[in-house]
């Protein structure tokens, strides 16, 4: 697929939507490289704003948009493709996410997504691996966040393995310190709570091992800071300055009054919080001292989408090991990537197909829709689309999954057309992307290597016409007969199809 090379984006910038604070970063790509122009950062706590039935107050959604509105000034005048938005824990867990993410897309004009854990994980471990000096040994990289914490062990730029647990400093202060009062039995909660958490991972990280810690969170940096600022390392955390300082909070008793060096004012409320998960952290790793990354997630977003616009996507890598794993027929795919991508040039116009993101997901569909026949040919296309909604996808948003899930899912028989309407005006272009990758199927149901005819499409709103050489389907009577159970299937859909 060509891409617009970096050069076209002489300013990039990301923004990070995260449960505690919202930051924004924009910066000068140069060769591979980013030099950072400006950073912007506000204490939104869009966690603090979800309530028992998950559901984002007025309240904080307001507090995020008004940040938002700062950041647009600088977003306002780059293109589409220069900018990308993510979202963490807190949309990841509100359910009226939809509403807060309209919003903000009306503001910033460009496109919020929300990602997995462990894709977050994914980008964090890139904004560490270019911020620090490349070593050749294992690393363990600990991301304490306002909703979740994030767990990459990686060597060099590759993560090895990501985790995501549900333990973060503005929940645990919701759920622990919500008072603002620190005693010791409340501290004690938050430490085995978190203990409970990294149970499940503990194994796993030991088994891999790692020969350096790193910390990429402001609530590390807080905590090294305050260590420093007593005299106890030069900036990194270790366990004399942790055990120092748990003490030290036990005895002032009250968030509000941390006056320490190294918390800001608008970090005290949730430093006690960030300070149990971290010495948890510690005691379950087994962890003697960690040092503190500039770089986390913003920044790997920044590298992230670099390497989008410089023919090193990671979701190619994604798709391609999916490919693997699952056992596609790679010659099938690419016959069938061919034919949709032919048929596309025709109709993207009339369409309003002419964006390149189209033309992306329809090359993924493409490549992927066999993926379920390695589970059962019955009812393959549903076991495909499981597959796309609910692997960890590197690089994949979750939105870009569940687009992609429903054209696996609508690549044969009914196009789930009600799903697809959830996406409103961009649902109706999935079905039309539907349409011509079930186009290029039926056009290679046979599989054969054999010179394909052109065929000749044209289309509006509601209907579609395919034009094939002059007798050609009288002599390929098994495609005449899968052309016209197909214009039954689209007639669902509300296309009428026309084969000539």
């Amino acid at each position: 697929m060509p891409q617009k090379s970096a050069d076209n984006f002489p300013l990039i910038a990301a923004i990070d939507l995260g449960s505690n604070s919202f930051h924004m970063v924009m910066a000068k790509a140069d060769h591979g490289e980013i030099r950072i122009l400006e950073r912007l950062g506000d204490k939104v706590q869009l966690a603090a704003g979800i309530n028992e039935e998950r559901l984002l107050s007025e309240e904080a959604m307001q507090r995020g948009l008004d940040c938002l509105r700062r950041f647009a000034q600088l977003t306002a005048s780059l293109p589409e493709g220069a900018v990308r938005i993510v979202g963490t824990n807190a949309l990841r867990e509100a359910r009226n996410r939809a509403e807060f993410i309209s919003r903000a897309e009306e503001i910033l004009g460009h496109p919020v997504e929300v990602i997995s854990g462990r894709e977050e994980a994914r980008l964090i471990y890139l904004g560490v691996s270019h911020s620090i000096a490349d070593t050749p040994g294992k690393r363990l990289v600990a991301d304490i966040g306002g909703g979740s914490t994030e767990f990459i062990i990686g060597q060099r730029f590759e993560p090895l393995l990501r985790e995501s647990l549900q333990m973060g400093c503005v929940s645990y202060t919701q759920r622990f310190f919500k008072d603002g009062k620190i005693t010791p039995a409340r501290y004690a909660q938050a430490y085995t709570a978190a203990r409970l958490e990294l149970m499940g991972i503990e194994h796993a990280l030991q088994r891999i091992g790692w020969e350096e810690a790193v910390g990429a969170s402001g609530t590390i940096k807080a905590i090294g800071l305050t260590i420093k600022g007593a005299g106890l390392g030069i900036g990194e955390v270790n366990k004399e300055g942790l055990a120092w300082l748990k003490r030290k909070v036990f005895k002032i008793g009250d968030a509000e009054k941390l006056d320490l060096d190294g918390i800001k004012t608008d970090r005290r409320g949730i430093f006690p919080a960030g300070l149990a998960i971290l010495e948890a952290i510690f005691d379950a790793c087994d962890i003697e001292t960690m040092s503190h990354s500039e770089g986390a997630l913003r920044e790997g977003v920044l590298y992230d989408l670099l390497g989008r616009h410089q023919h090193e996507d990671v979701r190619e890598r994604t798709l391609s090991a999916l490919m693997e794993r699952y056992h596609v027929d790679l010659e099938q795919a690419a016959r069938v990537e061919a034919k949709a991508l032919e048929a596309f040039e025709q109709v993207a116009e009339s369409w309003q197909l002419d964006d390149d993101w189209y033309r992306e997901r329809l090359i993924w569909g493409a490549r992927v829709h066999e993926l379920g026949l390695d589970i059962a040919h019955y009812q393959y296309h549903k076991h495909g689309a499981y597959l796309v909604e609910h692997s960890d996808l590197a690089g994949f948003s979750r939105l870009d999954q569940q687009m992609l899930a429903l054209l696996v899912r609508g690549h044969r028989r009914n196009i789930p057309k009600d799903k697809l309407a959830e996406f409103g005006k961009e649902g109706i272009k999935l079905v039309r992307l539907c349409v011509l990758l079930r186009f290029a199927i039926l056009f290679h149901h046979i599989r054969s290597t054999q010179e394909m005819p052109k065929v000749v499409l044209k289309a509006n709103e509601h209907k579609l016409e395919y034009h094939f050489p002059e007798g050609w389907l009288e002599a390929n009577p098994l495609t005449q007969a899968d052309f016209t159970q197909e214009a039954e299937w689209l007639k669902r859909v509300g296309i009428e199809l026309s084969v000539h």
